[in-house]
């Protein structure tokens, strides 16, 4: 399962609309974590400017070399990734001219409903307050200490 988050960084002396996410409303470092569905640990973790688009994050980390025979689960901002990966699931969105039909709708709710232990990950990272509240450190650092992160959460789920 593949999700992405972002976290708030102090506003750049230089570059500052590279590190702007519209959706925010403010200067951020998005995150995306990949993890393994059965055991809830994190696999993987990329880090990029809070412009950068969810599927261009994918793409430049490790989206050509997950294995064929693994299911990837992502939210409505992978829309595409079947094309790159046959083995793939995204909620279907609506569009003005198409409603969704009823075995459209249920097949959403039961993407969203599978996809809910990658939503606990990121509320379990937050509550750390490394992606929670504003990072004020080097921006190239943030990868580094949010991987330290998520081996704390391996080991805990490890060690239980």
């Amino acid at each position: 399962m593949v999700d992405v988050t972002e976290s708030p960084v102090e506003r750049p002396k230089r570059g500052q609309k590279r590190w702007y996410s519209g959706k925010k409303k403010r200067h951020t470092i998005k995150s995306q974590i990949v993890i393994c569905a059965k055991s809830l640990m994190i696999i993987a973790v990329f880090v990029d400017c809070g412009s950068t688009h969810d599927f261009k994050i994918w793409k430049k980390s490790i989206g050509v070399k997950v294995i064929k025979h693994i299911k990837i689960q992502a939210d409505s901002g992978y829309q595409g990734i079947d094309k790159l990966h046959k083995n793939s699931e995204t909620p279907k969105k609506k569009s003005k001219k198409q409603p969704l039909t009823k075995e459209e709708k249920a097949n959403n709710r039961r993407i969203g409903a599978e996809r809910v232990p990658v939503e606990y990950v990121n509320c379990r990272l937050k509550r750390l307050h490394i992606l929670a509240e504003r990072y004020r450190n080097r921006r190239k650092r943030f990868g580094l200490r949010l991987s330290l992160f998520c081996g704390l959460h391996n080991f805990e789920l490890a060690n239980g």
